[in-house]
């Protein structure tokens, strides 16, 4: 079927299923490690609480950031993709939203996280990572 295509076309699928085979595997690594270091009671409160560092180091924390807005962004692609490709694309897009930073994100992470497969899948990986299960309030009301 690849012997008919030319050029960049071929390479182009060559990345595309490189890309595809890196996010699944990565997914598989990944995602069980930062579902098992949410806290318990992450959502249980109306609006998220300030950090620690906030006011510490400022240069420092804006490096962290950025940094941290760009892998969220590349892990909310990756899982755009993995709705097409193979992968955890549902719960790739949620912990790329819960990395990033902007306005109403705390609602919409509570959202997301009150519909029923994306909870039972995150506290499906937190069980086997010997973690109690998220803790989530209705959350009907915010949308």
């Amino acid at each position: 079927m690849l012997a008919g295509i030319e050029g960049w076309w071929a390479e182009g699928l060559g990345w595309l299923a490189a890309f595809s085979v890196l996010t699944f595997v990565g997914s598989l690594l990944v995602l069980p490690l930062v579902a098992a270091r949410i806290p318990a009671d992450y959502f249980c409160a109306e609006r998220r609480g300030k950090t620690p560092w906030r006011r510490r180091r400022p240069g420092l924390r804006m490096i962290v950031l950025i940094l941290k807005n760009m892998l969220g962004l590349v892990l909310f692609l990756a899982g755009v993709l993995m709705l097409f490709l193979p992968g955890q694309g549902l719960l790739t897009i949620f912990l790329g939203i819960m990395l990033m930073d902007f306005p109403g994100k705390y609602r919409l992470e509570r959202y997301i996280i009150s519909r029923g497969p994306v909870l039972r899948g995150i506290n499906w990986l937190r069980k086997r990572s010997g973690v109690e299960p998220l803790e989530v309030t209705e959350c009907d009301d915010l949308f």
